[in-house]
């Protein structure tokens, strides 16, 4: 089975790309540039925290709105043109979200790129989708994410990849673990990707991912109307627009770090 703990790595990695969507750019997490940072940035800080000052080289290639294909054309060969001794690639999240389509066969396509990278690079750590029975706007979706997602568990199994399995991590099923728009993950939601990534690689994290949240106090059925009401007229609508125009919200947008930079 799948090593989601390798503990044989120890976290020695002096390079990584990120490759991926929006969840890998980091949406949802805005920092002080006017970029976002994201679980991808905060992981590459704790691997560098690991290594000697300045020697550590970090790149971000995902881009907000990739379906898997455009990923594989876009983002993969560059990946391989760096050769990092780490890739996280998590991918097909857009694809699955999309009516009509099959998980298994966006699974074919998965497995083709992991092939791919496991040839080129060092490790190949993979993502798991998460468990969206308690996100109001994917909930009807839960049954082609758990699909897909065991096809990449079982992807890693047959390439021997580290698995950076989000359906299993509970904390990021609070509300308070996602953005505004129901659709990325708030920066506390990244935060607690990045520590458990860097515990499937056996690195001491400062906090447990899965701590439980501050109890809040529970909201009554105007509230949770009100709330819904006006992300209806802040996000989905727009969100609609742009798919029945054929817009995607990563038009003329490139990657943020597409070279292996110092931290």
């Amino acid at each position: 089975m799948a090593d989601d703990s390798r503990d044989k790595n120890s976290g020695a990695f002096g390079s990584y790309a990120a490759i991926g969507d929006s969840f890998t750019e980091g949406v949802g997490d805005p920092g002080p540039d006017g970029t976002y940072v994201g679980w991808a940035d905060r992981f590459a800080v704790l691997l560098g925290d690991r290594m000697p000052e300045h020697t550590f080289r970090y790149a971000n290639l995902a881009v907000r709105g990739r379906l898997l294909d455009q990923i594989v054309a876009e983002q993969v060969p560059r990946a391989k043109e760096l050769a990092p001794d780490l890739v996280t690639f998590c991918a097909g999240g857009n694809d699955i979200i999309r009516p009509g389509t099959d998980p298994d066969d966006v699974a074919e396509r998965f497995e083709r790129a992991v092939a791919e990278l496991t040839g080129a690079v060092g490790t190949v750590m993979v993502t798991t989708g998460f468990d969206t029975r308690d996100v109001p706007v994917l909930r009807h979706l839960r049954g082609k994410i758990a699909t897909y997602t065991a096809h990449v568990r079982a992807i890693a199994d047959r390439y021997d990849c580290p698995v950076l399995d989000l359906w299993s991590l509970k904390s990021v099923q609070d509300r308070r673990a996602w953005d505004a728009d129901r659709l990325h993950l708030s920066p506390e939601g990244h935060t607690r990707v990045a520590l458990r990534a860097a515990q499937v690689l056996g690195i001491e994290v400062p906090a447990d991912p899965d701590q439980p949240w501050p109890p809040q106090p529970p909201r009554g059925p105007l509230e949770v109307r009100r709330d819904d009401i006006q992300w209806a007229r802040t996000h989905l609508v727009p969100w609609i627009g742009r798919r029945l125009r054929g817009e995607s919200s990563g038009d003329h947008v490139e990657a943020k770090r597409p070279n292996l930079l110092p931290l």
